[in-house]
């Protein structure tokens, strides 16, 4: 399951893109797995730096205002946003996201990861983020504020800057709901019974359907 889901307006992306942008960068290795390392090509801010931690503060915050995030991804816990920065030939090679991640004191299992656009798409060129689904491989390429969520599991690479610079903030969070294949039923059904609330108020039908989706999230959760 591929989404993607507006989160920033573009006037607010290029703002946090502005506060990032001279800040200190170091190489993208430093968080990657021994089979990820040999992969990554970037560069990304400081764990430590104090303009990250208060921007990813915000950022994950303001997901969970977010109807469509939260319908989607179930959240339990979200990791502290990693931002990335890709020059004229960086690249990330083809790999799978580490199953834990480690940090601030804590860890979660990577149920689901995403991407937050952050540079116009006329300012570079190159850069796609390849996701392997079940139809195939997808390139993603979204306008600055969007953000397209996936399954941590799936092989993905980003291809080669030839441009300018790709600004993203990168995030992986664990799920109330371990298995993809259900959160994607609990997703179907939850913009069902929106869809028919927003048509039919007080309906008996709307009540079950509803009862039914929080009786399958009781019976999957993993709290």
């Amino acid at each position: 399951m591929l989404i993607e889901i507006p989160v920033l307006s573009a006037g607010e992306a290029a703002e946090l893109r502005l506060r990032i942008q001279d800040r200190g960068w170091t190489s993208g290795t430093a968080t990657a797995g021994h089979q990820s390392a040999r992969a990554k090509h970037n560069t990304q801010l400081e764990a430590d730096d104090p303009i990250a931690l208060r921007l990813g503060e915000e950022l994950v915050a303001s997901l969970g205002r977010i109807p469509l995030f939260v319908a989607a991804a179930l959240p339990k816990l979200v990791f502290p946003p990693v931002f990335a920065r890709y020059r004229p030939g960086d690249r990330f090679d083809l790999h799978v996201d580490n199953a834990i991640r480690y940090g601030h004191g804590g860890s979660l299992r990577t149920d689901l990861s995403a991407t937050l656009f952050l540079t116009p798409l006329d300012e570079y060129d190159g850069g796609a983020l390849v996701i392997e689904d079940v139809f195939g491989p997808r390139q993603v390429r979204l306008r600055p504020g969007h953000m397209v969520l996936y399954p941590s599991s799936s092989l993905h690479r980003v291809e080669p800057v030839t441009r300018g610079e790709r600004f993203c903030a990168l995030l992986w969070l664990q799920s109330l709901i371990r298995d993809d294949g259900q959160r994607s039923i609990l997703f179907d059904l939850d913009r069902t019974i929106q869809s028919f609330a927003a048509d039919i108020e007080d309906d008996q039908r709307v009540v079950a359907l509803t009862g039914t989706y929080h009786n399958l999230v009781r019976r999957w959760a993993e709290l």
